[in-house]
């Protein structure tokens, strides 16, 4: 139900990532927000360790849940969809078909990420077999998270020549920028981490509240 929800091609969905603490999590359910994303890249200045993400258990049924991965251990993906700490997982780095099918075996729903130059690194976008994907600034070692935006006319492109597969849109969104990103790109949902944020992992909702005003307009 969530993930549908989240999925809906009818309106557009929001989802805010890189949450680290229990109380911004039960803020974005009590405002309505579609989706969050918690990540488990040791790296990422988002970091979340997995074993103190419990509290995420508490959220079940009232948020979508995503676990984030850059290049991981699918099992470990896996088990923490099976423990209930998350409904769905992120693949953020360099993740081939072959290692998102495990998920697909498991009926685990997942989204693959992608960073866009060109039309060109989206030539394999539907070999994944995702849930849904999404579509980020290119970060090479860095996966994601530069706050920068991209060509958003190759993201236009991809939603028209694909219409059955969800498109989530990241990558420098902001509230002054979300309406544009709806109306050029038409994505299914929007994907916010430096945006709604006041420092790495800490989010402003004022800004969470601005964007949610962009998506339901």
């Amino acid at each position: 139900m969530l993930l549908e929800r989240f999925l809906d091609p009818s309106t557009p969905s929001l989802k805010i990532c890189g949450v680290t603490l229990a109380e911004d999590g039960q803020r974005l359910v009590d405002l309505g927000v579609e989706a969050m994303g918690v990540n488990f890249w040791p790296k990422s200045k988002r970091y979340h360790n997995p074993k103190t993400a419990t509290w995420l258990k508490d959220l079940k049924g009232k948020i979508l849940r995503v676990g984030v991965f850059v290049n991981p251990d699918i099992n470990d993906a896996i088990e923490m969809v099976r423990a209930g700490i998350i409904d769905a997982v992120q693949l953020h780095g360099d993740e081939s078909p072959l290692q998102a099918s495990f998920l697909e075996d498991w009926a685990i729903p997942f989204f693959k990420a992608f960073g866009v130059n060109t039309a060109a690194d989206l030539n394999r976008a539907e070999e994944y077999h995702a849930s849904g994907v999404l579509l980020d600034a290119p970060a090479p070692g860095v996966y994601g998270g530069t706050g920068e935006t991209f060509d958003w006319s190759v993201a236009a492109d991809f939603v028209r020549h694909h219409p059955d597969l969800p498109v989530i849109l990241a990558g420098g969104i902001v509230p002054e920028n979300a309406v544009a990103a709806l109306s050029q790109v038409r994505p299914t949902a929007l994907d916010v981490a430096s945006g709604a944020e006041i420092s790495p992992g800490i989010k402003d909702f004022d800004k969470v509240e601005a964007l949610l005003k962009a998506v339901r307009s």
